[in-house]
C-alpha cells in the first residue's frame, strides 16, 4: 500500500506543476489523477449513473473477476508485508550494510596498493577502488534515495547526502525528484519516465554501448553542478559545498596516502571511477527499452504497468555485489516496491515471480549478452526513435 500511496502523491505534485504552467493541461492532469486514485486503491472504477441496481452489480461483479484473474497491487503487498515484519534486521538492512563495509575496507588497500612499484598491485589499487567507488555510487546511492538504507529519516538523510553528493557529485535532491518521483511513479510513461534520459540519439551504435560511458566520470560532475545551478541558493550551497568535498577528498587521498603526483592522482580518479561505467549504462538501458510504452493518459495500473515495463537480469556475482539486487536481478522487485532494500528484494522474488505469473501477467527476464545482441542489431530503433505506444486490450 506504501507504493499506491506513493503513487498519488506523486501524481498530486505533478498536477502542482501543471497547475502552474498550464489550466487546461491542469484540468486534463487531475481527471487522470482522480481515476489513478481509485485504480490504487482497490482497482475499482466509476460505475456509470444507472437506473437499475442490477445493471451496478453486473458491472461490479464483471470488474472483481478481471481484478482476480490480473491480481491486484493490494493482494501482493499485503503478502510481501508478511515476509517484511518476519524477517530479521539483518534481512533487512544488515546484509546490504556488510556488503558496503567490505568497501570501505578496500579503500586503504587500494590506496595501499597505489603506492606499490609493481604493475599488478597498482592495476590491483585501480580495481579495488573502482569497485568499492561502485558500492558507494550505485548501491549506497540508489539504495540512499530511496530511504532503504536504514528505518531512521535523520540517518537517511545523512547517507543520501553522504553517498549521493560526496561520492557520485550528484545533489541528493536531484535523485529524490528524478529517480524516485519520476522514473518510478511513471515508469515507461512517455515524457515523464520512459528512460529517454539515457538516450543520446546523435552518437553512432558502437560510440555509445563501448566509448561514451568511459566519459561519465566526467559527465556526472558537470550534470550536478547543472543541477546546483538550477536549485535554491541554501540547498544549492548545501549540495556544493558536499559535492566539491567528495572530490577534493578523494584527490587529497590519492596524493597524500598513495604518494601520487597531482597529474597521476587525477588520472587514477578518472580511471577508478570509469571502471564499470560501460555495464552501468548498459544495465539502465536494457531494463526498460525496448519494453511497452504508455502515455499518461492511456497506462494500466500498477501491477500492470511494472509487470509489462521492467525487465530482469539474471544473477551476476559481481554486478549484483557491487551495484545491487533492486538494479540487476530483483528491478521489477525493485519497481513493486521500492522501500525494500536490495536483500530484501532479493527475498521476495520468489514470491513476487510466482503472484505474477499465477495472474497471467509478464515477468519480463533476459541475459546480459542476450539485450547487447539486441540493442546492438537494433541501436536506431531503441535509442534513436521514438518508441511505439502500447494498447493492452486489458486497459479497458
Amino acid at each position: 500500500m506504501e507504493d499506491e500511496v506513493e503513487e498519488i502523491s506523486l501524481m498530486q505534485v505533478k498536477g502542482q506543476c501543471l497547475q502552474a504552467s498550464d489550466p487546461e493541461k491542469s484540468a486534463k492532469h487531475h481527471s487522470d489523477e482522480h481515476s489513478l486514485t481509485h485504480r490504487a486503491m482497490g482497482g475499482e472504477r466509476h460505475l456509470p449513473d444507472c437506473d437499475t441496481n442490477s445493471a451496478k452489480g453486473t458491472l461490479s461483479k464483471s470488474q472483481n473477476t478481471r481484478d482476480d484473474e490480473r491480481g491486484s497491487m493490494r493482494e501482493l503487498s499485503q503478502m510481501v508485508q508478511v515476509v517484511w515484519k518476519n524477517s530479521s534486521w539483518w534481512e533487512r538492512h544488515g546484509i546490504d550494510w556488510s556488503i558496503i563495509g567490505l568497501a570501505f575496507c578496500m579503500l586503504p588497500i587500494g590506496l595501499l596498493c597505489l603506492r606499490s612499484q609493481s604493475l599488478f598491485l597498482f592495476v590491483l589499487g585501480i580495481v579495488l577502488l573502482g569497485l568499492a567507488h561502485a558500492v558507494f555510487t550505485v548501491k549506497g546511492g540508489h539504495m540512499s534515495s530511496h530511504r532503504t538504507l536504514c528505518q531512521s529519516r535523520t540517518l537517511g538523510k545523512f547517507w543520501a547526502t553522504f553517498f549521493a553528493e560526496v561520492c557520485s557529485c550528484v545533489p541528493a535532491q536531484c535523485g529524490e525528484e528524478g529517480h524516485v518521483k519520476l522514473h518510478h511513479g511513471y515508469t515507461n510513461i512517455i515524457g515523464i519516465g520512459d528512460s529517454s534520459i539515457w538516450k543520446v540519439p546523435y552518437l553512432s551504435c558502437g560510440i555509445y554501448m563501448f566509448v561514451a560511458p568511459l566519459a561519465l566520470p566526467l559527465i556526472t560532475i558537470f550534470i550536478g553542478f547543472k543541477y546546483v545551478c538550477q536549485m535554491p541558493l541554501v540547498p544549492a550551497l548545501h549540495s556544493f559545498f558536499w559535492i566539491v568535498l567528495g572530490l577534493w577528498s578523494h584527490f587529497q587521498l590519492l596524493v597524500h596516502a598513495s604518494g601520487l603526483s597531482y597529474s597521476s592522482a587525477l588520472g587514477c580518479m578518472f580511471l577508478s571511477r570509469a571502471l564499470l561505467a560501460i555495464p552501468f549504462i548498459h544495465v539502465n538501458i536494457f531494463q526498460h527499452i525496448g519494453l511497452p510504452m504508455f502515455t499518461l493518459s492511456n497506462h494500466p495500473r500498477r501491477l500492470q504497468l511494472m509487470t509489462n515495463s521492467v525487465l530482469n537480469l539474471p544473477r551476476n556475482p559481481l554486478l549484483d555485489w557491487v551495484f545491487g539486487h533492486s538494479i540487476i536481478s530483483c528491478h521489477m522487485e525493485h519497481h513493486l516496491f521500492p522501500h525494500l532494500s536490495d536483500h530484501m528484494c532479493l527475498k521476495v522474488k520468489p514470491l513476487v515471480s510466482k503472484y505474477v505469473r499465477d495472474h497471467n501477467l509478464p515477468y519480463h527476464e533476459d541475459t546480459y549478452m542476450s539485450r547487447l545482441h539486441l540493442f546492438l542489431s537494433n541501436y536506431n530503433e531503441l535509442m534513436v526513435l521514438a518508441p511505439p505506444i502500447a494498447q493492452l486490450v486489458e486497459f479497458h
